[in-house]
Protein backbone atom coordinates (compact mmCIF):
# COMPACT_ATOMS: atom_id res chain seq x y z
CA UNK A 1 0.00 0.00 0.00
CA UNK A 2 1.25 3.47 -0.85
CA UNK A 3 2.17 5.55 2.26
CA UNK A 4 0.17 8.50 0.92
CA UNK A 5 -2.98 6.37 1.10
CA UNK A 6 -2.49 6.05 4.87
CA UNK A 7 -2.08 9.75 5.59
CA UNK A 8 -5.12 11.96 6.12
CA UNK A 9 -5.67 14.53 3.40
CA UNK A 10 -5.05 18.09 4.59
CA UNK A 11 -7.79 20.59 3.89
CA UNK A 12 -6.74 23.82 2.24
CA UNK A 13 -7.58 26.60 4.68
CA UNK A 14 -7.23 29.49 2.26
CA UNK A 15 -10.23 30.87 0.39
CA UNK A 16 -9.69 30.84 -3.36
CA UNK A 17 -9.80 34.25 -5.04
CA UNK A 18 -9.74 36.16 -1.73
CA UNK A 19 -7.42 39.16 -1.53
CA UNK A 20 -5.44 38.36 1.61
CA UNK A 21 -3.67 41.71 1.29
CA UNK A 22 -6.83 43.53 2.41
CA UNK A 23 -7.69 44.27 6.01
CA UNK A 24 -10.60 42.27 7.29
CA UNK A 25 -12.44 40.34 9.93
CA UNK A 26 -12.12 36.66 10.75
CA UNK A 27 -14.30 34.30 12.76
CA UNK A 28 -12.05 31.76 14.47
CA UNK A 29 -12.92 28.60 16.37
CA UNK A 30 -10.27 26.87 18.46
CA UNK A 31 -11.20 23.46 19.92
CA UNK A 32 -9.78 21.47 22.78
CA UNK A 33 -8.13 18.14 22.02
CA UNK A 34 -10.78 15.40 21.76
CA UNK A 35 -13.38 18.07 22.58
CA UNK A 36 -12.67 17.84 26.29
CA UNK A 37 -15.07 20.08 28.25
CA UNK A 38 -12.39 21.75 30.36
CA UNK A 39 -12.75 25.45 29.58
CA UNK A 40 -16.15 26.38 31.03
CA UNK A 41 -19.53 25.19 32.21
CA UNK A 42 -22.79 26.46 30.77
CA UNK A 43 -25.39 26.99 33.48
CA UNK A 44 -28.85 26.77 31.99
CA UNK A 45 -31.19 29.63 32.92
CA UNK A 46 -34.15 27.38 33.69
CA UNK A 47 -36.77 25.66 31.54
CA UNK A 48 -37.60 28.81 29.63
CA UNK A 49 -36.56 28.63 25.94
CA UNK A 50 -33.79 31.12 25.11
CA UNK A 51 -33.30 31.88 28.80
CA UNK A 52 -29.96 33.53 29.51
CA UNK A 53 -27.14 31.12 30.14
CA UNK A 54 -24.17 31.85 32.32
CA UNK A 55 -20.70 30.82 31.18
CA UNK A 56 -18.67 29.89 34.26
CA UNK A 57 -14.99 29.64 33.41
CA UNK A 58 -13.05 26.69 34.74
CA UNK A 59 -9.32 27.07 35.57
CA UNK A 60 -8.24 26.37 31.96
CA UNK A 61 -10.85 28.84 30.72
CA UNK A 62 -9.66 31.54 33.13
CA UNK A 63 -6.15 31.19 31.72
CA UNK A 64 -7.45 31.26 28.14
CA UNK A 65 -9.51 34.36 28.90
CA UNK A 66 -6.48 36.13 30.34
CA UNK A 67 -4.35 35.39 27.26
CA UNK A 68 -7.10 36.45 24.85
CA UNK A 69 -7.22 39.81 26.61
CA UNK A 70 -3.41 40.12 26.79
CA UNK A 71 -2.95 39.30 23.11
CA UNK A 72 -5.64 41.82 22.23
CA UNK A 73 -3.44 44.47 23.88
CA UNK A 74 -0.17 43.03 22.49
CA UNK A 75 -0.97 43.09 18.77
CA UNK A 76 -1.39 46.56 17.28
CA UNK A 77 -2.84 45.14 14.08
CA UNK A 78 -5.48 42.94 15.73
CA UNK A 79 -8.60 43.77 17.69
CA UNK A 80 -10.65 41.09 19.36
CA UNK A 81 -14.15 42.33 18.70
CA UNK A 82 -16.14 39.52 20.33
CA UNK A 83 -15.40 36.14 21.88
CA UNK A 84 -16.95 33.41 23.97
CA UNK A 85 -15.27 30.58 25.85
CA UNK A 86 -17.44 27.50 25.57
CA UNK A 87 -16.79 24.20 27.42
CA UNK A 88 -14.65 22.68 24.63
CA UNK A 89 -14.03 25.50 22.17
CA UNK A 90 -13.52 29.22 21.83
CA UNK A 91 -15.08 31.49 19.24
CA UNK A 92 -13.19 34.71 18.47
CA UNK A 93 -14.08 37.51 16.08
CA UNK A 94 -10.78 39.14 15.04
CA UNK A 95 -10.45 42.39 13.17
CA UNK A 96 -7.13 42.63 11.29
CA UNK A 97 -6.05 46.13 10.39
CA UNK A 98 -2.42 45.59 9.39
CA UNK A 99 -1.29 47.76 6.51
CA UNK A 100 2.47 47.40 6.86
CA UNK A 101 4.96 50.23 7.20
CA UNK A 102 4.39 51.42 3.63
CA UNK A 103 0.60 51.28 3.79
CA UNK A 104 0.38 48.02 1.85
CA UNK A 105 0.67 44.51 3.13
CA UNK A 106 2.11 41.31 1.78
CA UNK A 107 -0.55 39.05 0.16
CA UNK A 108 -0.28 36.40 2.87
CA UNK A 109 0.13 38.78 5.80
CA UNK A 110 -3.51 38.75 6.97
CA UNK A 111 -3.77 34.96 7.07
CA UNK A 112 -0.32 34.80 8.65
CA UNK A 113 -1.28 37.21 11.42
CA UNK A 114 -4.38 35.13 12.21
CA UNK A 115 -2.30 31.93 12.30
CA UNK A 116 0.36 33.69 14.39
CA UNK A 117 -2.30 34.90 16.83
CA UNK A 118 -3.75 31.40 17.26
CA UNK A 119 -0.30 29.80 17.56
CA UNK A 120 0.86 32.34 20.14
CA UNK A 121 -2.38 31.99 22.09
CA UNK A 122 -2.09 28.19 22.23
CA UNK A 123 1.60 28.30 23.13
CA UNK A 124 1.12 30.76 26.00
CA UNK A 125 -1.84 28.80 27.38
CA UNK A 126 -0.07 25.43 27.06
CA UNK A 127 3.00 26.74 28.86
CA UNK A 128 0.84 27.68 31.84
CA UNK A 129 -1.27 24.51 31.61
CA UNK A 130 1.83 22.32 31.55
CA UNK A 131 0.59 20.37 28.53
CA UNK A 132 -1.20 20.80 25.21
CA UNK A 133 -4.98 20.89 25.51
CA UNK A 134 -5.71 22.15 21.98
CA UNK A 135 -6.61 20.47 18.72
CA UNK A 136 -3.83 20.89 16.16
CA UNK A 137 -5.69 23.05 13.65
CA UNK A 138 -8.33 25.74 13.95
CA UNK A 139 -11.28 26.87 11.90
CA UNK A 140 -11.37 30.32 10.33
CA UNK A 141 -14.01 32.07 8.28
CA UNK A 142 -13.37 35.30 6.42
CA UNK A 143 -16.18 37.72 7.13
CA UNK A 144 -17.29 38.95 3.74
CA UNK A 145 -19.78 41.75 4.43
CA UNK A 146 -21.84 43.58 7.06
CA UNK A 147 -24.57 40.92 7.11
CA UNK A 148 -22.01 38.14 7.60
CA UNK A 149 -20.42 40.17 10.42
CA UNK A 150 -23.80 40.67 12.14
CA UNK A 151 -24.60 36.96 11.89
CA UNK A 152 -21.26 36.05 13.49
CA UNK A 153 -21.76 38.54 16.34
CA UNK A 154 -25.24 37.09 16.93
CA UNK A 155 -23.86 33.53 16.79
CA UNK A 156 -21.16 34.28 19.37
CA UNK A 157 -23.65 36.00 21.67
CA UNK A 158 -26.23 33.20 21.39
CA UNK A 159 -23.77 30.29 21.47
CA UNK A 160 -24.15 29.63 25.23
CA UNK A 161 -27.95 29.59 24.83
CA UNK A 162 -27.62 27.04 22.03
CA UNK A 163 -24.96 24.88 23.71
CA UNK A 164 -27.05 21.70 23.89
CA UNK A 165 -27.80 21.97 20.16
CA UNK A 166 -24.25 22.92 19.14
CA UNK A 167 -22.37 20.61 16.75
CA UNK A 168 -19.44 20.70 19.21
CA UNK A 169 -21.64 19.72 22.18
CA UNK A 170 -20.34 16.76 24.15
CA UNK A 171 -22.25 15.34 27.10
CA UNK A 172 -20.03 15.95 30.09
Amino acid sequence: MNTQDKLPQRKHTRLKHFDYSSCGAYFITICTHNRQCILSRINVGGDVPDAPQCVDLLPFGVIADRYIQQLNEFYDEITIDQYVIMPNHIHILLIVSYNGASGTSHPTKQHSIVSKFVSTFKRFCNKEYGNNIWQTSFYDHIIRNKEDYQEIVKYIYQNPMQWYFDELYVDE
